[in-house]
């Protein structure tokens, strides 16, 4: 193995320590201990400790062996590799949590929404080094494999919902179920921040024959260029032109009312973009 490559494994291991540390807490202080599912095979596994007393993080690993064997021999790779590492450290350190750490039990709304943005904390931690926490990703990406129509996004949510709706079961409470659906959502949206950054940004397209003015004062606005695109109506067979602004979400407003104020019957589109790349956002590499 070259200094690289040793000294990049070295960061994984680093992070993945961190990463597991932080799930930890997420779980065992905030969720588990006030009876909150935080879904996947965690969720499974919080579920049978507040049943049976089982470990935490023995029951995650247990019941993460089959799948990231089956994981192995289908993909194989370093991405599974990298997974089964993430999933013995954070068996490791639930189990250490659960030892370590006091029971706090505070109001659920709380504890959904702070364990939540510290499991997507985590979750974000190991899919940025590569990895993720094991369990439903790999069944779903299995499943995906052999039913290319069922996306990996909806069998994750699927299971997820499956899972928090036994633990209304689990702990005989309807409400444990309805926080859970908040931390899930809480954890989603800090993923999504992490990786993606907390201003997506938004493309706005203009259709119109007075592009020149408005051109102009768009890049007064925004401080940045646009693109100008040919376009043809297919209705009325006219040549116009379509702008294309990448814009940040309080920039919105105002370039519309550019828009509108240079032509006011200008054909306005503002779809999100998940990520922007380039001069006035986030830079590339």
């Amino acid at each position: 193995m070259d200094k690289k490559r040793l000294l990049t494994w070295v960061a994984d291991i680093a992070v993945f320590i961190a990463g597991g540390a932080i799930y930890a807490v997420a779980v065992i202080l905030f969720l588990s201990g006030n009876e909150i599912s935080p879904g996947g095979l965690t969720g499974i596994s919080t579920m049978l400790n507040y049943l049976y007393g089982l470990p935490v993080g023995t029951v995650v690993f247990i019941l993460n062996i089959p799948i990231l064997v089956v994981g192995f021999i289908k993909f194989g790779g370093i991405f599974i590799v990298k997974t089964a590492v993430s999933t013995v450290v954070i068996s490791i350190t639930l189990d250490i949590a659960e030892e370590l750490l006091p029971e706090l039990k505070i109001d659920p709304v709380l504890a959904a929404v702070f364990g939540g943005l510290l499991l997507g904390m985590a979750i974000s931690l190991f899919m940025l080094r590569g990895a993720t926490t094991g369990g439903v990703d790999i069944i779903a990406k299995l499943i995906n494999r052999r039913f290319p129509h069922l996306t990996v996004g909806r069998m994750i949510l699927l299971f997820d919902a499956c899972i928090v709706a036994f633990s209304a079961f689990a702990y005989k409470n309807i409400e444990s179920a309805l926080y859970s659906v908040i931390a899930l959502y809480t954890s989603s949206r800090m993923i999504d921040i992490m990786l993606y950054g907390a201003d997506k940004g938004k493309i706005v397209y203009i259709v119109t024959e007075n592009s020149a003015p408005i051109s102009k004062e768009i890049m007064s606005i925004v401080k940045r260029g646009l693109t100008v695109i040919k376009v043809t109506g297919a209705y009325t067979g006219r040549q116009l032109d379509m702008l294309m602004c990448t814009v940040r979400r309080n920039e919105v407003s105002a370039v519309c009312k550019a828009a509108r104020e240079n032509d006011c019957g200008a054909f306005i589109v503002i779809a999100e973009a998940g990520e922007i790349l380039g001069q006035g956002f986030k830079p590339n590499g």
